[in-house]
C-alpha cells in the first residue's frame, strides 16, 4: 500500500459554527432556538477534519484572534486536529445556521472575519513556508481574510512550489476572479461551485456540458491543471489529464448543507494523497459531500456513511 503523503490545510478566515433550530423563521417576534450545536469551521479547517473523520491526517494552519480564536483552537483540540495557529491581531468570526422546522429550510449567515493589515500578510506567509510538507499537498480553502492581497493564493503557490508540493485551491470572490483574469502558473486543482463558474463566464449553465466546458476552459486558460466544478445536488463535474467527468450524487436526506464542499475537497485530497487517480478521488469527494448533506447542522461526514455511498456515486466519462 502506497504510503499517503502529507497534507497541510490552510484557512485564512476560520470562524466558530453555531447551529440551531427554530419553530419558524420570520420577521418582528423573538425567535426562540434550540440549544446550539457549536463547531469550528472555516474552508481549510473543515477539510482537515473532514479528513481526520475519514482516517485520514492533515495539519491545520489557522489565522486566529481574540477570544473567538481561543475557543475555535479548543474545539480543534477537543477533535485531536494537529494546528499551526498564526496569531493575529483581529477576531475570529463566527458563522449561524438556522433550520426552521417548519418549512425545513435552512438559513446561513456569515459574519466578517478580522480585517489583517499587509504586515500580517507577509507574517502569514513567512509562517506559512516551514509548515509546507515536501512532496506533499497544500490545500489553501475558504475566504480571504478582508485586507489581504488580491494575490495571495499566487503568492501561496510560489512557497509550494519551492516544495515540490501540490496546490489544491477553493476559494471565493475577488482572489478566485484574480486567479482567473491573471493565472500566474497553473495550480494543481481548483474546485469551484457552479454559481462561481458562472460568474466568472457570465453565463447560466444549462446542462452539465455546460458546466465541462466552461472547467475545460479554465483548464485551457492556465488557471489549473485540475478543475472540480459544482453542479448543484446532482453531483461535481470534472475535466483532469484532457479527460472529463461528471460523477452523479447518491440521493440522501437533506437535513444541512454547511460544509458539504469542504468534505468533498477533504476526501478527494485525502483519495490524491494515497495515490488515487482523479477520477476515483472525485468518487469520493462527491461521496463525503452527500454524507455531509445528510448530517445535522454542522456536522460533517462519518466515514462509514461515507463508504456506504461510494458505490452510489456513479462516474460518466464525456
Amino acid at each position: 500500500m502506497t504510503t499517503p503523503c502529507e497534507i497541510l490545510t490552510i484557512t485564512l478566515k476560520p470562524a466558530v459554527d453555531y447551529a440551531t433550530s427554530t419553530e419558524r423563521v420570520t420577521a418582528g417576534p423573538k425567535l426562540y432556538c434550540s440549544a446550539p450545536r457549536i463547531d469550528p469551521g472555516g474552508g481549510g479547517v473543515n477539510v482537515a477534519r473532514a479528513i481526520l473523520k475519514l482516517g485520514g491526517r492533515a495539519k491545520a494552519f489557522v489565522a486566529v484572534g481574540g477570544s473567538m480564536g481561543d475557543l475555535l483552537l479548543e474545539l480543534l483540540a477537543k477533535e485531536g486536529v494537529p494546528v499551526v495557529a498564526s496569531r493575529i491581531t483581529g477576531e475570529t468570526g463566527y458563522s449561524l445556521a438556522v433550520m426552521d422546522e417548519e418549512a425545513q429550510k435552512q438559513y446561513r449567515f456569515s459574519l466578517p472575519g478580522a480585517l489583517l493589515h499587509a504586515v500580517e500578510g507577509q507574517m502569514l506567509l513567512d509562517q506559512i513556508a516551514p509548515e509546507v510538507p515536501t512532496h506533499g499537498i497544500v490545500v489553501l480553502s475558504g475566504g480571504m481574510a478582508a485586507g489581504l492581497a488580491d494575490d495571495f493564493v499566487q503568492e501561496v503557490q510560489k512557497v509550494t512550489q519551492r516544495h515540490d508540493t501540490r496546490l489544491i485551491v477553493d476559494t471565493s470572490k475577488t482572489p478566485l476572479q484574480h486567479m482567473i483574469e491573471n493565472p500566474h502558473a497553473p495550480v494543481d486543482v481548483l474546485r469551484l461551485d457552479r454559481s462561481e463558474i458562472e460568474k466568472a463566464f457570465g453565463r447560466t449553465l444549462k446542462s452539465i456540458s455546460d458546466n465541462l466546458y466552461f472547467s475545460e476552459e479554465l483548464v485551457r486558460r492556465g488557471v489549473a491543471k485540475i478543475v472540480v466544478a459544482g453542479h448543484g445536488a446532482a453531483g461535481s463535474c470534472m475535466v483532469a489529464g484532457g479527460q472529463r467527468f461528471f460523477c452523479r450524487a447518491p440521493k440522501v436526506p437533506e437535513r444541512s448543507k454547511v460544509g458539504a464542499g469542504d468534505a468533498l475537497v477533504g476526501s478527494f485530497t485525502l483519495s490524491l494523497s494515497r495515490g488515487d487517480p482523479p477520477e476515483q478521488a472525485l468518487q469520493w469527494g462527491v461521496a463525503a459531500a452527500a454524507a455531509t448533506v445528510s448530517t445535522e447542522g454542522t456536522a460533517l461526514c462519518e466515514q462509514s456513511v461515507t463508504e456506504a455511498l461510494l458505490g452510489q456515486c456513479r462516474l460518466e466519462q464525456f
